[in-house]
């Protein structure tokens, strides 16, 4: 069996929930923190045996390049000015993984640039994670995943509880469970509410994918707003072969929204040694200035 080593990270969206901050920067790049979104996207990946990164892009996204580049005159600052751990992280961003980059070309979709990574991943298993999923978790979610495909073989999907009100809000699973946090897949049920909903599982951004959804990639017809949607390829796909679902243990972090990018601000930022302690404070004297007004009024 093949290892998967390689991933593909779309990250030709538009970002227009963060507009005006992505008029001229990628959604991507806007910090957790003290680093953007995505390097810890990467950080998960290669902490999870990854060794080449494939970025589908569009011109606007140059951004997302520079950073994972080397940068020789920000490099020779530091060094002169004796910024020695500035140095080590700085330098050890372009290594982190070889670099790969695609402009993408087709219909809108999230299929469209895992399609166009096609001769990149040639005849090899493969992952796709997205640039605003980020999951907290002692064992990596995507190497997670990689364990259960290193089981069955097969394509598998992240899956991660929700509350029933938020059957509202994502495509719910149903599927039957083969063992202990791993579900085969008969279907998902697309934002189907507490009353229709197969199960309380969610079926989430990343996957690990087999070559032959490159097939069923093209063969798939364009879907929901006219776009390309690699769900409906996987699910061409599972006609044919058996589908599985990891249920992921970790925190799950939605950063491509407001409120999703605020609270993973603050929960990064509580395990942060430099800004903790402060943070911790403020958030405790503001909760105090809350509750004062709440009696006052």
């Amino acid at each position: 069996m093949k290892k998967v080593t390689k991933v593909v990270i779309p990250v030709a969206g538009f970002g227009t929930r963060f507009l005006p901050a992505t008029k001229s920067q990628p959604k991507e790049m806007l910090p957790i923190v003290d680093k953007p979104a995505i390097h810890y996207i990467v950080e998960e990946a290669v902490a999870s045996g990854i060794k080449t990164v494939i970025f589908v892009t569009t011109q606007t996204k140059r951004a997302i390049e520079d950073y994972f580049d080397s940068n020789p005159d920000l490099e020779e600052h530091l060094e002169k000015t004796e910024k020695k751990d500035l140095l080590k992280t700085i330098r050890e961003i372009s290594e982190m993984a070889d670099f790969v980059y695609i402009r993408q070309k087709g219909p809108y979709g999230n299929g469209t640039p895992v399609l166009n990574a096609e001769c990149i991943i040639e005849d090899e298993p493969f992952a796709v994670i997205w640039g605003d999923d980020l999951v907290e978790s002692e064992e990596p979610r995507l190497k997670q995943l990689i364990e259960v495909y290193e089981r069955y073989n097969s394509p598998v999907l992240t899956a991660y509880p929700v509350s029933e009100e938020d059957t509202k809000r994502y495509g719910i699973i149903d599927g039957e469970e083969v063992e202990q946090g791993v579900l085969r897949v008969r279907s998902i049920v697309e934002k189907p509410g507490p009353e229709k909903a197969p199960s309380k599982i969610a079926a989430l951004g990343g996957y690990v994918l087999t070559p032959d959804i490159f097939d069923a990639l093209r063969k798939t017809s364009l879907g929901k707003d006219n776009e390309l949607w690699l769900v409906d390829s996987i699910f061409n796909l599972a006609k044919k072969r058996p589908v599985y679902a990891c249920l992921i243990k970790g925190k799950y972090h939605d950063v491509g929204s407001k409120v999703g990018w605020l609270k993973a601000n603050i929960d990064y930022a509580l395990k942060n040694r430099e800004v903790a302690d402060s943070l911790r404070d403020y958030i405790k004297n503001l909760a105090k200035d809350l509750e004062e007004k709440t009696n006052g009024d």
